[in-house]
């Protein structure tokens, strides 16, 4: 029996998916290996793959091991940094399993290192607790009261795994597509970008990171939050041979962010970072770089004042180690003692596509919903490109299920 095509049905791709970064990209693929046939087309604005946050975090595997058990990020993070070691195996991307500390420096940050413990075990990672005699084994400038080893995290080129899964998957990646309308109609969903071209499509799945809240409301869905951009700066080590790998301070659970950490990196730098201060725009990667749009999305959205109230000392700490090289420095010094101000030479910055409620609240996991026709990824900063896979896993199975849930 001949197979029908979208095209045989009047449409141009079975599904859509809006942003090239590592999630789209996985999903694209997941889509193309769960249901072969299924014609796939992934629109990015940008003109190549992972140009935002996935090609500008610190290129760590996450073990999974500061996630609440049974989340999504707990699962999907354990499941991911397994499944990225293979594909990059299998497709010569570089990366290296190198294993991380995790160093208490303070006596008040010893319950949440052991918690950590428990936490890891609980998520099925090994960790191996050291006391302060036994750190210099892995890395001997840094300096601590106690530390765990996490064996299985490690760092990855994202970006050339990103486009690796969009050659893999088959699809029909289109570059410099930015999406400017939506149209939801009973027989699936017709796209039209900025540059005039119009995709008709039987159902639409938004990985738009930094923008995925303007896009579902662009397809006639209430995401319930809003995107808050976080910058994060970061600096190189001037003297790499002081870090074997990576090296991060106990986190503060009250804070989403893991803290400034040192990250040996695939091409043998070390990367030191991030902090995280609130950006004046989406994609605002230089300190001074502000959007009037976005500024004023953040500030009518409820939750980003009761965000302000909530964690203003954290945030007030972080904008100061932003603004003072010295503070950065002092904050870095606590695990690394040797390090000074002059071996430390500022680097490209990223941003955190975070997820607030109206309520004020942090999203603290991955976020998917689902309208008719519309898969929607409204929360994936860290770990995600760690779980990326699994993540394209299950968005691809939903995509598939509101598939078979549309008429031809």
């Amino acid at each position: 029996m001949t197979q029908v095509t979208a095209r045989g049905r009047g449409f141009d791709c079975d599904v859509l998916v809006v942003g090239g970064g590592i999630v789209g990209l996985s999903t694209a693929y997941a889509l193309s290996r769960s249901a072969p046939g299924t014609e796939v087309t992934v629109l990015e604005k940008e003109r190549g793959p992972a140009r935002h946050q996935t090609g500008r975090n610190s290129g760590v595997i996450h073990s999974g091991i500061y996630y609440r058990p049974g989340s999504l990020k707990a699962r999907y993070a354990v499941r991911g940094a397994a499944e990225t070691v293979a594909f990059c195996k299998e497709h010569g991307v570089p990366h290296e399993v190198t294993g991380k500390l995790i160093v208490a420096t303070g006596r008040p940050e010893l319950p949440r290192l052991h918690s950590l413990v428990q936490r890891g075990r609980e998520n099925g990672i090994p960790v191996r607790e050291l006391g302060a005699s036994q750190i210099p084994e892995y890395e001997p400038e840094v300096t601590g009261l106690a530390a765990i080893h996490v064996g299985t995290t490690g760092v990855c080129d994202y970006r050339a795994m990103a486009a690796r899964l969009a050659l893999a998957s088959g699809a029909d990646v289109r570059y410099g597509q930015e999406v400017e309308a939506v149209d939801r109609r009973p027989w699936g969903v017709a796209v039209r970008t900025t540059g005039g071209a119009v995709v008709r499509a039987r159902a639409l799945v938004n990985c738009a990171g930094l923008h995925c809240d303007r896009v579902a409301r662009l397809a006639g869905d209430d995401p319930g939050m809003r995107i808050v951009p976080f910058r994060g700066e970061y600096y190189d080590l001037l003297r790499p041979g002081l870090v074997r790998g990576l090296v991060y301070p106990v986190p503060d659970p009250a804070f989403p962010f893991l803290g400034v950490h040192l990250t040996r990196g695939v091409e043998g730098g070390v990367h030191v970072g991030p902090n995280a201060v609130p950006a004046l725009a989406r994609e605002g990667y230089q300190r001074w770089t502000a959007r009037p749009r976005d500024v004023a999305e953040t500030l009518r959205w409820p939750g980003s004042w009761r965000i302000a109230r909530r964690h203003w000392r954290h945030g007030a700490g972080e904008l100061h180690r932003s603004l003072s090289k010295r503070a950065f420095t002092q904050a870095v010094a606590r695990l690394l003692p040797a390090v000074t101000e002059d071996d430390l030479r500022p680097a490209a910055a990223g941003v955190r596509a975070q997820a607030v409620l109206r309520d004020g609240t942090l999203a603290d996991d991955f976020v998917l919903r689902e309208g008719p026709r519309t898969v929607h990824v409204l929360n994936a900063p860290s770990p995600a490109a760690t779980a990326a896979l699994p993540i394209g896993r299950e968005v691809a199975r939903r995509a598939l299920a509101a598939l078979d849930g549309a008429p031809d």
